[in-house]
């Protein structure tokens, strides 16, 4: 299912049909650098399956991104809520192949994504919530219009892991 359309991207839930093109970008220690790893096989599945629960339980997830010159899927971003300060929080996230970076893909996904959510979702405010180390991904945010709001500490794969937490307001009152 197509959720939004930019001048070079098809944005669509993700379906068990793109465990493998998933696999290209969540399988790369490059792309997942962040997350100390390439993901296995298994952990590429649970994550496919944590974003079709999250379309059923929030109506949003991380969908595919879709080349639209070519057809193939060359990221994945999205909305999901996330835990910060006690409270859910709409983030957006973001991943993309190696070799489609620096295209300005992934900001023209996200600038969508933080649009839809505001005027679609009725979304007052959105995040992302980045390493502190993940120059690149703080930059896209940056462009997205965000700014740092905090600070935490994710605790993952053994290791804590400083994050900063990003967040744009909606410019007009959400009706």
């Amino acid at each position: 299912m197509i959720i939004l359309e930019t001048e070079r991207l098809l944005l669509r839930t993700l379906t068990q049909a793109d465990f493998e093109s998933l696999g290209k970008i969540l399988g790369d220690p490059e792309v997942m650098y962040a997350y100390e790893h390439g993901f296995s096989e298994e952990e590429i599945q649970a994550w496919l399956d944590r974003q079709i629960t999250r379309y059923r339980e929030d109506g949003f997830g991380l969908w595919a991104v879709i080349l639209k010159e070519t057809g193939e899927l060359i990221g994945q971003c999205g909305l999901t809520m996330q835990e910060w300060d006690g409270q859910r929080v709409p983030e957006i996230g973001y991943q993309f192949r190696k070799d489609f970076w620096h295209q300005g893909f992934c900001i023209e996904a996200a600038s969508a994504c933080r649009e839809y959510a505001f005027r679609e979702l009725g979304i007052r405010e959105v995040y992302s919530i980045i390493r502190d180390t993940n120059l690149p991904s703080q930059r896209v945010a940056q462009r997205n219009g965000m700014t740092v709001k905090g600070q935490m500490v994710k605790h993952y794969y053994g290791m804590d892991m400083p994050h900063l937490l990003y967040s744009v307001q909606a410019e007009e009152p959400v009706v």
